[in-house]
């Protein structure tokens, strides 16, 4: 069993991996800034932690997540507003990873998505340039650090049941399948208990092969 911290924890996929980890029987701790949604963290088993990561300094940010073994970086804006898309899918992610650093919480894994670079080649002027800038300069601070890193890379995302079943970039994607968020979180999970992920960019879609075997291949 480990204690595991979950920041974005009433994300969509965010909420399915915390019910997956307590499963599993580890302990974890989903970060939220809204105390409203308390309620829906503890219905999956975890416990409501409330801390709002856009503004929290790094001190501070050190003293919520301390304690845990392992932290899963699943906050994000939602697209729209540029100047919050920064805030909370590039800042506050490295100052997360900072935090993790300082707490000696070597595990991290980044909710990221297939095809982050910073050499991404977006147009300044799509809306989706802030996106792709700010999780390009997360992925990279985070591959730079002294973590157990990995980084979780699907294809845009939809609300079907997960397979369990994926297929890798490295075993063919084809970028334009969609990926469940189901399929998300226990990619994530299986992350978690897989040595061989660390240090590597896991981009995928929906697919044939078990999460497991796709992981550990």
């Amino acid at each position: 069993m480990s204690s595991i911290a979950i920041v974005g924890g009433h994300g969509k996929i965010a909420l399915q991996a915390a019910r997956l980890l307590v499963d599993d029987g580890h302990q974890v701790s989903s970060l939220i800034r809204n105390p409203d949604q308390s309620d829906d963290i503890t219905g999956t088993g975890a416990v409501p932690v409330v801390a709002d990561v856009e503004h929290q300094s790094t001190e501070e940010i050190i003293e919520t997540i301390a304690g845990h073994d392992a932290v899963i970086f699943a906050a994000g804006a939602g697209g729209g507003d540029a100047d919050r898309t920064f805030a909370v899918d590039r800042d506050a992610a490295i100052r997360c990873i900072d935090a993790a650093s300082a707490n000696s919480i070597k595990r991290f894994i980044l909710v990221s998505y297939y095809g982050a670079s910073v050499d991404h080649g977006v147009s300044p002027e799509d809306s989706f340039y802030a996106y792709a800038e700010a999780k390009g300069d997360a992925d990279q601070y985070l591959r730079a650090s002294d973590l157990d890193w990995t980084i979780v890379g699907p294809s845009s995302l939809s609300d079907e049941a997960g397979s369990g079943s994926i297929v890798t970039k490295a075993q063919g994607a084809d970028r334009e399948t969609k990926t469940s968020r189901a399929n998300v979180a226990a990619v994530i999970v299986a992350a978690l208990a897989t040595p061989a992920t660390i240090g590597q960019m896991i981009e995928f879609t929906d697919g044939d092969t078990p999460i497991a075997q796709a992981l550990s291949s």
